[in-house]
């Protein structure tokens, strides 16, 4: 559950909430925290890559469930290993019932995530923004938030051509609208 943070535009009010849907954006109804990567032993423990903030928030919000919510697992965090954490999920007793899970990404409801403080979002409720230059000129819309260490950068995905890398600061996203579902962006005088 990945959130981006950055200081406040002193024109922006904070967003507790995510906000209904703008029309011709689909909201997620669910946030992917996690996933399970493979088996640790023979007595039924997962190896799971936590995707929260917190590793170990992981199970902080309740049941988890598959993409489609047709499965529930109940975990309980035994241990890390590696920058993973080890789970065991319950009714899973052995390696072949954990290794099956391989690859299942692990949901929760977006509904049972607490509220963003101040500037921060998450990632999820910044996916389909209209990103928009100051003046108001169309640029496209967010594909994709990326985090590699050095801060989050918003994915622009123009109607044709390449996509646009942009750092999630103040200086190049000065206005963050979710009611709207629209994202303003500092255009370079070049264009770029």
């Amino acid at each position: 559950m990945a959130r981006a943070k950055r200081k406040p535009p002193t024109e922006a009010a904070p967003v507790a909430a995510p906000a209904p849907a703008p029309a011709g954006v689909k909201r997620a109804k669910t946030v992917c925290l996690g996933r399970i990567v493979g088996a640790h032993g023979v007595r039924g423990i997962v190896r799971v890559q936590s995707h929260t903030a917190n590793p170990d928030d992981l199970t902080a919000y309740g049941a988890l469930s598959d993409a489609s919510g047709a499965r529930r697992f109940a975990l309980s965090v035994t241990g890390r290993v590696k920058g993973l954490l080890l789970a065991r999920i319950e009714g899973v007793d052995d390696r072949d019932a954990a290794e099956a899970l391989r690859g299942t990404d692990l949901h929760i409801a977006r509904a049972a995530l607490p509220p963003t403080e101040g500037e921060e979002y998450y990632h999820v409720d910044l996916l389909g923004l209209r990103a928009e230059s100051e003046d108001g000129t169309a640029l496209g819309r967010v594909s994709a938030v990326h985090d590699h260490g050095a801060g989050p950068i918003v994915e622009i995905q123009p109607p044709d051509g390449p996509s646009t890398l942009v750092p999630f600061t103040r200086e190049h996203v000065p206005a963050v609208d979710i009611a709207a579902g629209r994202m303003v962006v500092a255009v370079a005088e070049d264009g770029s």
